[in-house]
């Protein structure tokens, strides 16, 4: 299955119902006044927390969305019915913004959870409610009141409670195959990963934790280097960032400079995410002399806490387990707000170019799927 994280759809509430202009014809019974019914109300379009989702592929194949209008009133005083409500399935993690200004009209947190994004249109009143003392025969209704239409961009932010950041081939995508069951691609050659990739992984039988794995980011990502940092929004949830440094760099950097490129990086895409707690964890120590290890942990030490693993040899794979669990523990108890998506976060929504000719077209499409780009 692709991984799909940004759309733009079309969505458009049920227009409501007219009322009737009718007038009641029964034997022996006459001047029987107006009888005309009122419009029934348009349907609304409700967007729906689906928890077994993981990507907005489907939107690729259908990015316009219509609710039905209101049936009109009847003779009688017969009321139209209502239209049925237009559900919407999105992943969990999904933040919705109007894409004309970029505002963040909900964020969908939990499964199941449901909002209105469109309501609507009124039915119409019928000639009914015009009767009056002097006007015993109104010929006037209200038509139904229209509904209501907007351009929605759909970001899928996942749901993890640890992010592994760093430089490519820092061996994040290795990290999380040795401590979870996932399985992603891992190769000696940068940007293996292309796509985020979550795992859980099991501290005990009755505790887990979920960790997310997102391309690697190198200096510059903000001006589109590398796979730029659109990846990042996929750690903006998390309550920890693990910070991930290779030892001993193939191009031969320091591991140092490294970490305060990565760090900058993370400024520039966001000040709140930078802030974010985080560990600072060394891998491929099997690669280094005991005692430049030390002297790299004591450089790094000034800026945060120190791990130190061997993916390969499993050398202090436990008691990272153990320390991270004990950290998202701690600041889920103390901070249960941390995962909510960042309102600092960059965002492609109520940017419109000077060529973006699907901007005021219903029926022109946009689908951004920046991952199939690099296949």
């Amino acid at each position: 299955m692709r991984f799909l994280d940004e759309v733009k759809i079309y969505v458009r509430s049920g227009d409501g119902g007219a009322g009737a202009i009718t007038f009641r014809r029964e034997k022996y019974i006459p001047y029987g006044g107006p009888s005309g019914g009122d419009g029934g109300r348009g349907g609304d379009v409700v967007l729906v927390g689906d928890p077994h989702l993981n990507t907005l592929i489907d939107f690729r194949y259908r990015q316009h969305f219509k609710a039905e209008r209101g049936q009109n009133g009847m003779r009688a005083c017969r009321t139209g019915h209502s239209a049925p409500t237009l559900d919407i399935r999105i992943p969990v993690g999904t933040l919705v913004r109007d894409d004309a200004d970029g505002q963040i009209l909900w964020d969908c947190t939990s499964a199941g959870a449901r909002f209105i994004i469109a309501e609507g249109g009124i039915g119409g009143r019928g000639n009914v409610h015009f009767k009056s003392s002097t006007n015993r025969a109104p010929r006037q209704a209200d038509p139904g009141r229209p509904g209501t239409e907007l351009w929605l961009r759909l970001e899928l932010k996942l749901l993890a409670d640890v992010g592994l950041i760093g430089m490519p081939n820092a061996g994040k995508s290795t990290l999380i195959s040795v401590i979870s069951a996932a399985r992603p691609k891992i190769a000696d050659y940068p940007f293996t990963t292309l796509t985020p990739n979550l795992g859980v992984v099991r501290v005990d039988d009755e505790e887990s934790f979920v960790v997310a794995d997102i391309p690697g980011l190198i200096e510059g990502a903000g001006e589109g280097a590398g796979l730029g940092h659109i990846f990042l929004r996929h750690v903006e949830r998390c309550a920890l960032l693990l910070h991930l440094l290779d030892c001993a760099p193939p191009d031969g950097s320091d591991p140092v400079a490294n970490f305060h490129t990565i760090e900058a990086e993370l400024a520039r895409y966001s000040p709140l995410l930078a802030a974010k707690p985080r560990l600072i964890l060394l891998t491929k120590r099997e690669l280094l002399a005991a005692d430049a290890l030390h002297n790299l942990t004591r450089r790094l030490k000034r800026r945060g806490t120190v791990a130190r693993i061997s993916a390969v040899t499993g050398q202090g794979i436990r008691a990272l387990v153990g320390l991270v669990a004990s950290q998202v523990r701690t600041l889920r108890a103390t901070t249960p707000t941390t995962a909510a998506a960042l309102p600092d976060a960059p965002t492609r929504a109520g940017q419109h170019e000077e060529d973006d000719t699907t901007a005021d077209d219903p029926d022109a499409t946009e689908v951004l799927a920046r991952a199939d780009t690099l296949e």
